[in-house]
């Protein structure tokens, strides 16, 4: 493996409605996509900047794709889990694990997203 990189580059947030989980993730967070149909799916790619830390994604609607609580956990960055763990339960979200102090490492939080698939969140402590 190349010590270089980071070993996850991408992922793909299933979604059974695209409006409905775009509305959701651009409420929730005020991010803006940018559409693409790749190999036969709709995606909608999150945003990215290349100067800054961490990777990026897309939500995805397709045969393939089921949302899911059960499988692999993303986490997204924000600044206030309270006001972020809000925004998704007044936009069809529901709290799965409650804003949590993870010692050193910040606080940590889930809640299901509007199609269904467990998603997590980080705050960084504040210097």
């Amino acid at each position: 493996m190349d010590k270089t990189n980071n070993p996850v580059v991408y992922f793909e947030i299933p979604v059974t409605d695209m409006e409905r989980a775009l509305d959701f993730y651009r409420s929730v967070f005020g991010f803006a996509f940018e559409q693409q149909h790749i190999d036969g799916n709709e995606m909608a790619l999150f945003p990215i900047s290349e100067a800054d830390y961490g990777i990026s994604g897309a939500l995805a609607k397709g045969e393939i794709y089921r949302p899911t609580t059960n499988g692999v956990l993303v986490y997204f960055n924000t600044e206030d889990i309270d006001r972020t763990l809000i925004l998704a339960t007044q936009h069809g979200g529901t709290v799965l694990y409650p804003k949590t102090d993870n010692g050193d490492l910040g606080f940590v939080a889930e809640f299901q997203d509007s199609e269904g698939n467990r998603i997590a969140l980080h705050e960084s402590l504040k210097n």
